[in-house]
């Protein structure tokens, strides 16, 4: 019943984002059977509310791949510069009218950006030998303030009218998605989370450290590479299509290994499906809240997430020492 609940509560959430917002939908039920009734309902919630799925569970599956490559509870895209190179390198082609806001080609060059960003922190962290946790975290945030500052300043030079409207969407939002954005970021999602199955064993391994896991028979460099590849897939997709989204990296992992404990075969399904619920949660909160006003998603996953993950330290601050 336990390894249910999350789908039940994404399910019930899904439905409730739908049928709530500024307009009012009649007969909610009758027009969710019937594709195309509503235009309100099938040509801006549905795609919606489905890319915050999609969206949570990228970003959730990331910041697994990323504490597990790097054996760190604090590790997640934003700390490893991914979710800045992916801003980057997607403002940076809107900026230069190579691509538009949300589309495949801006995914494209966002998942470039995350993969160039993760890859400088990888190689600045490996200069002096050995791969350090330490090390890693401290060269990602270093990368991420680096790549952030290009994307205020590539926002800053913009003159494109659709340039100017980064400033909102790389804080995060959900506004701007239509049914077309949809196939990008599931592509990435779908080889983000395919890649983190096919190493989830590895990643156990990993847990144990790096000798011990070399001695188990795993080649280190190469799961670490993959993973690497993965959560750039993943958050690089994420990220340029609806903006930066703070804590979900961090807190889905925790909550599911918190919950059901370190096997990275169950944390992927878990970190997806609650990655997805927080970000479901939070985008009905911050297109509700403050009607007609629409708050920057990142507040709310923020203000949703943070108590649970506390709560959770606190019944049960042991898991990365038991693994």
């Amino acid at each position: 019943m336990k390894k249910s609940l999350p789908f039940i509560f994404l399910s019930c959430a899904f439905f409730i984002s739908l049928s709530i917002g500024a307009t009012q939908i009649a007969d909610f039920w009758t027009a969710l059977i019937n594709p195309g009734s509503n235009e309100i309902l099938w040509q801006i919630r549905v795609p919606r509310v489905t890319a915050a799925v999609i969206v949570g569970a990228a970003l959730g599956v990331a910041g697994l791949l990323a504490q597990g490559a790097c054996n760190n509870a604090v590790a997640e895209p934003a700390i490893l510069g991914t979710s800045a190179g992916a801003a980057f390198g997607a403002v940076l082609a809107i900026s230069v009218g190579l691509v538009e806001v949300g589309t495949v080609g801006a995914i494209f060059c966002g998942t470039l950006g995350a993969l160039l960003a993760t890859s400088l922190t990888f190689k600045l962290a490996a200069l002096r030998g050995a791969l350090s946790s330490f090390t890693l975290i401290i060269v990602g945030i270093a990368v991420s303030a680096i790549f952030t500052s290009f994307v205020g300043i590539a926002s800053a030079m913009a003159s494109r009218a659709e340039a100017r409207s980064i400033s909102f969407w790389s804080f995060g939002s959900l506004a701007l998605i239509t049914s077309e954005n949809l196939i990008g970021v599931s592509i990435t999602t779908t080889i983000g989370v395919a890649i983190a199955w096919r190493i989830a064993p590895f990643l156990d391994r990993l847990s144990l450290g790096d000798a011990t896991a070399f001695h188990l028979g795993t080649d280190v460099s190469r799961i670490r590479l993959l993973a690497l590849i993965g959560l750039s897939i993943a958050a690089g997709g994420a990220v340029s299509t609806v903006g930066s989204i703070a804590f979900i990296g961090l807190a889905a992992p925790h909550i599911a290994r918190f919950i059901y404990g370190p096997s990275h075969r169950q944390l992927v399904v878990h970190s997806a499906v609650i990655g997805a619920l927080i970000v479901v949660v939070a985008d009905t909160v911050s297109r509700t809240i403050a009607q007609p006003n629409e708050l920057p998603i990142g507040l709310a996953t923020a203000l949703l997430g943070a108590p649970v993950l506390i709560a959770l330290v606190a019944v049960k601050n042991n898991v990365w020492r038991t693994q």
